[in-house]
């Protein structure tokens, strides 16, 4: 078998999660996002019973508020909290684990921050694992896997002309089989409105299971994201992919605009599930709903308002650590 992205739901050994550290970037925000941030690693940890939680901080002031939070502290330069995606990505062998790093552009130019293009490589070397450094660029939240081979994405952001134009979407696939073990790729159309990433797929479709994905279903006839969540369903459907439906938060606005608010960027740690919920009526359907598709952990709704006015949410600011054996132990 080649060195294969495992499933997220595959035993972690730990959690790296980006801790808010620059006030110029968070403003008044910032306080209010490092709470946000405290209540998921507390919840991921889940005081012991889960896995280790590195809160990965950018400056020595960071660092002293991180501490407090209760779990392991690590400081680093990185541009800004976005770990999904500036994060070493790791795959694993059947005797070996390694990390892959690719080329990141500030999500097609929009915000190039000292520190993002190198954090990757940082914290694979602290985790004392091989690097490969890939130079075409891929952001971990715009693919999700479930093991077998195979993932997701969509085609507003793997396709995106601000990434790399120069490659097809064959040529996308052939990279992905070489890179990260992926020999099948769904392709949906478009993410979500508003969302600066160009459509990642982590806010719209994730696997929660072998050939089983999660998509919502639109709340309401004012849901702005209705037709991406119906035409993501009639495409995996076709694909021969077996699609859950779970709630949509629907509409959700910030100072009058639409924010890309997705109960879809949860995180699947060990011992729970932490979903972001927003004030909208179907915050507790939505954790009931992702809980139960994984009965054997805790399913924990956390606010998450004040992280997205960064642009992302709990599962953008992780990237987890698999156990060596963690595709034995989900019978990979």
């Amino acid at each position: 078998m080649p060195a294969r992205q495992p499933p997220e739901w595959a035993p972690h050994e730990a959690v790296w999660i980006g801790w808010p550290s620059h006030e110029e970037l968070w403003l008044e925000d910032l306080g209010r996002a490092r709470r946000e941030v405290a209540g998921f690693a507390r919840a991921v940890h889940a005081e012991g019973r889960g896995e280790r939680v590195i809160l990965v901080a950018a400056n020595e002031e960071a660092e002293a508020s991180a501490k407090a939070v209760g779990v392991d502290v690590m400081t680093a330069t990185f541009g800004d909290v976005w770990l999904r995606d500036t994060g070493p990505i790791v795959v694993l062998g059947e005797h070996s684990r390694a990390a892959r790093r690719f080329a990141f552009n500030g999500w097609g130019g929009k915000y190039n921050l000292k520190g993002d293009q190198t954090i990757g490589a940082i914290l694979a070397g602290r985790a004392n694992l091989a690097l490969v450094t890939r130079e075409w660029v891929l952001e971990g939240g715009a693919i999700d896997v479930d093991g077998t081979g195979l993932a997701v994405t969509t085609e507003q952001c793997l396709l995106n002309p601000n990434r790399n134009p120069e490659l097809t979407k064959q040529a996308i696939e052939r990279r992905l089989a070489v890179d990260l073990g992926i020999d099948r790729v769904l392709w949906l159309g478009d993410g979500l409105l508003n969302d600066h990433t160009d459509g990642h797929v982590d806010n719209l479709a994730r696997f929660i299971g072998r050939n089983r994905l999660a998509i919502p279903t639109p709340a309401g006839r004012d849901d702005p994201n209705a037709a991406a969540f119906r035409t993501a369903e009639a495409r995996a459907k076709r694909f021969g992919v077996e699609v859950v439906l779970v709630p949509s938060p629907g509409r959700v606005e910030r100072d009058g605009e639409i924010v890309p608010a997705s109960y879809m960027n949860f995180y699947i740690g060990n011992a729970a599930v932490v979903i972001p919920v927003w004030g909208a009526d179907n915050d507790q359907a939505a954790v009931d709903a992702i809980g139960a598709l994984f009965p054997d952990r805790d399913a924990v709704g956390i606010r998450s308002d004040h992280l997205l006015t960064g642009g992302g949410s709990f599962h953008c600011i992780s990237q987890q650590l698999p156990t060596r054996d963690a595709m034995k132990a989900v019978g990979g």
